[in-house]
């Protein structure tokens, strides 16, 4: 996996460690996106461009909550 560029929330910055980071891998034909905690960064999740998208919602429409959670 090539050197990522992780993208921070315009809504992060408060300190506690509550940060979503994103990145893409532009060598990645499927379009996936790499999401971690930015104090976790060695743990890297990746989601489809659909899978995000309804975890998007979904957190929009329960408030920014993630259901279950």
């Amino acid at each position: 996996m090539p050197q990522l560029v992780w993208l921070k929330s315009s809504f992060s910055g408060g300190g506690n460690g509550d940060c979503i980071e994103l990145a893409t891998d532009p060598s990645d034909p499927s379009g996936r996106t790499c999401l971690r905690e930015s104090d976790r960064p060695d743990e890297i999740a990746t989601a489809s461009p659909e899978a995000l998208r309804g975890l998007i919602r979904s957190i929009q429409a329960n408030g920014g909550l993630i259901p279950g959670v």
